[in-house]
């Protein structure tokens, strides 16, 4: 199974960028996406990205992501008392 998830490009060299992830930043390749900028959004798979998403979008499939790795994790969202 392959997963691709949406970073946020934070800078830019030529087709090269590094993007955030929840704080994690990575540099991957721009050479398979035209017309990107830093504050986009883009899918990212094994160091490329594959195409440019919309803000809300990128930000409903982290939320879905982070809310998966809660369960995962056995946290229900609730705050400690």
């Amino acid at each position: 199974m392959c997963l691709a998830v949406p970073a946020l490009v934070v800078a830019m060299d030529g087709e090269m960028a590094t993007v955030d992830l929840d704080g994690v930043r990575k540099a991957i390749s721009l050479a398979l996406v035209d017309g990107v900028a830093v504050g986009d959004y883009v899918i990212v798979h094994v160091g490329f990205a594959l195409q440019r998403l919309d803000v809300e979008e990128a930000e409903a499939t982290l939320a879905l992501l982070r809310e998966i790795g809660a369960q995962a994790d056995g946290d229900n969202g609730a705050s400690p008392a």
